[in-house]
């Protein structure tokens, strides 16, 4: 089992900084299970699609059976998929709240609940979160309560977890990035955007895959939040 090639599962995986970390684990020689609701059938051998929606328990029993039944094992699960909606705090909706806290709480509970058993049976494994720098260095010009509720109780999570599981071999991280080029932002919309940042860009997908893998090939460090935000995090 061990000279196997290692698997990986990776949520909301069919467009952005999802899709970037997918495509870099299969550039390692990786097995992939990439799960969202809108992604496209796969033929690849490599690579596996689950269509489903990250907040429902029967996506994650689905996603984990398939990486288990097609690839034999599970090493790491990236939670990845994640809603944010800007507004106001009196201003958001129930519907809004709703729908962020069951893709951004809901899905990493479900996925993590699911993966997590046979990570322990195999003695080994990394449950990774992506979060955000707004949840420890708030900004008046985006308002974020939400998103500060959800992704700094991820980053919160992810600690408790790498302690819960150390000692069955079971590291726990995250990446903390801050605004960075995906679809969500148009190119208009760039430069200002990458204002924000003390070093003056936005992030790319690269530079979050960057920290990712750092983190997979980092088997000394667990419980880290380690931020990609030009600088968000320190000050401005």
């Amino acid at each position: 089992m061990s000279d196997a090639p290692k698997v990986a599962i990776v949520t909301g995986a069919s467009q952005g900084l999802g899709e970037g970390i997918a495509d870099a684990y299969r550039a390692r020689g990786w097995r992939v299970v990439g799960v969202s609701r809108s992604i496209a059938a796969s033929q690849s051998d490599d690579w596996i699609t689950v269509a489903g929606d990250v907040a429902d328990p029967e996506t994650a029993r689905r996603v984990v059976m398939a990486a288990r039944d097609r690839f034999g094992r599970v090493d790491t699960l990236v939670n990845n998929a994640g809603v944010f909606i800007g507004e106001r705090f009196t201003d958001y909706t129930a519907e809004q709240y709703r729908q962020i806290t069951q893709t951004n709480l809901d899905g990493f509970f479900h996925m993590t609940q699911a993966a997590l058993p046979l990570m322990v049976e195999q003695g080994s494994g990394h449950i990774l979160q992506i979060v955000t720098t707004l949840a420890e260095h708030a900004n008046v010009e985006f308002p974020s309560v939400l998103a500060s509720l959800t992704k700094g109780g991820l980053a919160a999570a992810t600690r408790s977890l790498a302690i819960e599981y150390a000692s069955r071999g079971v590291r726990a991280n995250a990446v903390s990035p801050g605004i960075t080029e995906t679809p969500m932002h148009p190119p208009e919309t760039r430069a200002g955007l990458g204002a924000f940042h003390p070093l003056g860009r936005m992030g790319t997908v690269a530079d979050v895959v960057g920290a990712v893998l750092y983190l997979e090939d980092a088997s000394f460090v667990t419980g880290e939040i380690l931020h990609v935000d030009g600088g968000q995090v320190a000050g401005h």
